[in-house]
C-alpha cells in the first residue's frame, strides 16, 4: 500500500481522480491526510491569467524531489462546469508527469483513466477534425502515445464500415438480457453470475418474470414503431438454464419483439464449455441463432482450476467442434492475460490453440482485480504476471492476431487493469459484434432485461446518458421486476417522446 498525501484540499471527486491516477503507476494506493514517512507528497500550484491556465505539481519521494508544469489556453469562459474539467485535466497532467519521472514508467494511455477512450477519438470525429488534428489533440490535452491513437484510428475505422449510420443509430435501441446463473462463479468475476441451483424453484421464477419484462418492453417498442438493432443474450451464462427454456425464451422475444426477423445481430453467449449441448445448440438453431462464444480464458487445465472454471480445455475444443459442426457460422472466443501462474509461455500456448480453431472473433481480455471479486478479496493467494510480462502478452496478441487476419474493433478499459492496458476485441472482417460497438461508443439506447441488467438511456440529439439497474439477486428481481419494467417504460417514454415511424 503506497500512501499518497496531497497538500491542498480538494473536493472528493477530485481525490478520487488523483488515485485513479496515481493507481497507475501502484498496485495500491491510500489517499492520507498527514505527510507520511513511507509515501508520495504532492503539492499543486495552478493560475489563470490572460486566457491562460497554468498547473505546477511538486512530488517528494524519498528524499527525491520531481516538478512538472502545464498549460492550456482557456476554452470555457463563463461555464464553471467546463472550466472544472479543463483545470482537472491540468493538474491531471503534471500529476502524471511527476509520477513518471519518479517511476520511470511511461503511461500509454495517459491521462485516461476512464472505460472508453474510442468515444472520445469519435466525439473529435464528430466535430470535423481530420486524423492528424485528432492526434494532435490526443497527444497534447491527454498524453496518449501515438501507437494507441493508432490503435484508435483502426478501431473507429472498423465501427464505422460495420455500422455505416453509426452516427444516426440512436434512433434505435438494442437489448441485453441476463440470465444470472453459471455452473460456478470465476473467481475473478463480479457479474451476476450465481452457481446454478439444482433446481428449486428460483429459476423458474426468475423466467417467468424475464417472459413478461420481454412482453412488456416487446409491446412497448412496437407500439413505438421502434426498431431493434441488435439483441444479446449475457449474464451469467445464458445456456446454463435447460434447453426447453431457452426455447420458450426465444419464441417470447419472437412474438414480442417488432421485425425480429430483421433485428441485425443476435447474440447467445455460451461462454462456459461445460453449458453446451447438442440439444441447447438445436434449439440456437431452430431461432437462427448463430452468433455464440465459446471462452476458453485459457488452455492450461492448472489456470481454469486455479480460477473456479471446473471444465478442462479438452472439453472447450470438443464444444467448440459440436458448435462449428452442427451449423455455428459466428464463434467468439476469450483469452484472459496475465490470469494466476501465467505468463509468456502459456499465453503463447492459448495462442497457439486458440490458431487451430480459427474462431470468427477473439476477444483479449487483461486481467482486473475487481473490488467485489473473491481474487481481490484474497488476493495473496493468486500470483499473477508483472507489468513487463502483461506488455509482452499484449504484443504478442496484436502480432497473432495480426498474421491470422483479425482486425481490432473495439476496446475497453477497467481500474485496476494489470499494465494500464485494455481489452480488445479482434474479428476476422465482417464478422464484428454490432452489440459490442454499440455499448462500448454509447451511441443509442441499451433496455436491460432480467436480473443484473443495466439499462442505458442515451438521448439521441445531446448524447445524455441516464442508467437504470435491475436487481443483481434473483430473489430480489423476483420481487421487483414490475416496478422496473414501470420505471423503464417510464423513462423511454421521456427520452423517445410521440411515437417513431419504422423505417
Amino acid at each position: 500500500m503506497k500512501p499518497v498525501y496531497i497538500q491542498e484540499s480538494f473536493e472528493q471527486d477530485w481525490v478520487r481522480m488523483f488515485q485513479n491516477i496515481a493507481n497507475l503507476f501502484f498496485e495500491e494506493t491510500e489517499m492520507v491526510k498527514e505527510e507520511p514517512e513511507d509515501g508520495v507528497s504532492v503539492t499543486f500550484h495552478w493560475s489563470e491569467e490572460g486566457g491562460i491556465i497554468r498547473g505546477r505539481a511538486m512530488l517528494r519521494d524519498g528524499g527525491l524531489e520531481y516538478t512538472a508544469a502545464y498549460e492550456e489556453e482557456s476554452a470555457h469562459c463563463g461555464d464553471p462546469k467546463a472550466e472544472k474539467r479543463q483545470l482537472k485535466r491540468v493538474l491531471s497532467h503534471v500529476f502524471l508527469d511527476v509520477l513518471e519521472q519518479s517511476t520511470g514508467l511511461i503511461q500509454p494511455w495517459g491521462i485516461l483513466t476512464g472505460m472508453r477512450p474510442t468515444k472520445l477519438y469519435h466525439k473529435m470525429r464528430r466535430e470535423g477534425l481530420t486524423h492528424e488534428e485528432i492526434s494532435e489533440r490526443l497527444i497534447s490535452d491527454y498524453r496518449i502515445t501515438p501507437e494507441k491513437i493508432e490503435l484508435m484510428k483502426d478501431i473507429v475505422a472498423r465501427q464505422l464500415k460495420m455500422i455505416p449510420d453509426l452516427d444516426q443509430i440512436g434512433e434505435e435501441v438494442s437489448v441485453y438480457i441476463g440470465i444470472p446463473f453459471c455452473p460456478t462463479k470465476c473467481a475473478y468475476c463480479t457479474f451476476p453470475a450465481y452457481a446454478l441451483p439444482r433446481r428449486g424453484t428460483r429459476v423458474q421464477s426468475f423466467l417467468d418474470g424475464l417472459h413478461v419484462e420481454i412482453e412488456e418492453i416487446g409491446a412497448w417498442l412496437k407500439e413505438r414503431g421502434i426498431k431493434v438493432t441488435s439483441v444479446y443474450f449475457g449474464g451469467g451464462t445464458p445456456t446454463s438454464i435447460e434447453a426447453h427454456e431457452m426455447d420458450a425464451l426465444y419464441e417470447t422475444l419472437y412474438k414480442s419483439f417488432p421485425d425480429i426477423e430483421n433485428v441485425r445481430e443476435i447474440t447467445v453467449e455460451a461462454g462456459r464449455p461445460d453449458t453446451i449441448t447438442p440439444e441447447k445448440i438445436d434449439v440456437l438453431k431452430k431461432w437462427n441463432i448463430d452468433r455464440i462464444s465459446v471462452n476458453p480464458q485459457s488452455y492450461t487445465d492448472e489456470t481454469l482450476k486455479a480460477i473456479g472454471r471446473f471444465h478442462t480445455v479438452q472439453e472447450t475444443i470438443d464444444k467448440f467442434h459440436l458448435s462449428r459442426d452442427m451449423g455455428m457460422n459466428n464463434i467468439n472466443m476469450d483469452l484472459i492475460i496475465g490470469l494466476p501462474n501465467e505468463g509468456t509461455e502459456e499465453f503463447a500456448h492459448s495462442l497457439a490453440e486458440t490458431e487451430k480453431l480459427q474462431p470468427e472473433s477473439l476477444t483479449v481480455h487483461t486481467l482486473s482485480f475487481k473490488r467485489a471479486s473473491e481474487m481481490t478479496r484474497n488476493r495473496s493467494k493468486y500470483t499473477v504476471a508483472d507489468r513487463d510480462t502483461v506488455v509482452d502478452m499484449m504484443h504478442m496478441a496484436q502480432n497473432w492476431t495480426a498474421r491470422n487476419g483479425y482486425v481490432p474493433y473495439y476496446l475497453y478499459r477497467q481500474k485496476n487493469i494489470l499494465g494500464n492496458l485494455e481489452n480488445v476485441g479482434y474479428s476476422k472482417p465482417g464478422e464484428e459484434s454490432i452489440y459490442n460497438i454499440v455499448i462500448m461508443e454509447e451511441v443509442q439506447t441499451i433496455i436491460g432485461l432480467g436480473c443484473g441488467a443495466s439499462s442505458k438511456f442515451v438521448n439521441p440529439e445531446t448524447g445524455r446518458i441516464t442508467q437504470f439497474h435491475n436487481p443483481k439477486d434473483p430473489s430480489a428481481y423476483i420481487l421487483s421486476y414490475s416496478e422496473s419494467i414501470d420505471k423503464k417504460i417510464e423513462m423511454l417514454d421521456e427520452l423517445f417522446g410521440g411515437a417513431v415511424t419504422a423505417k
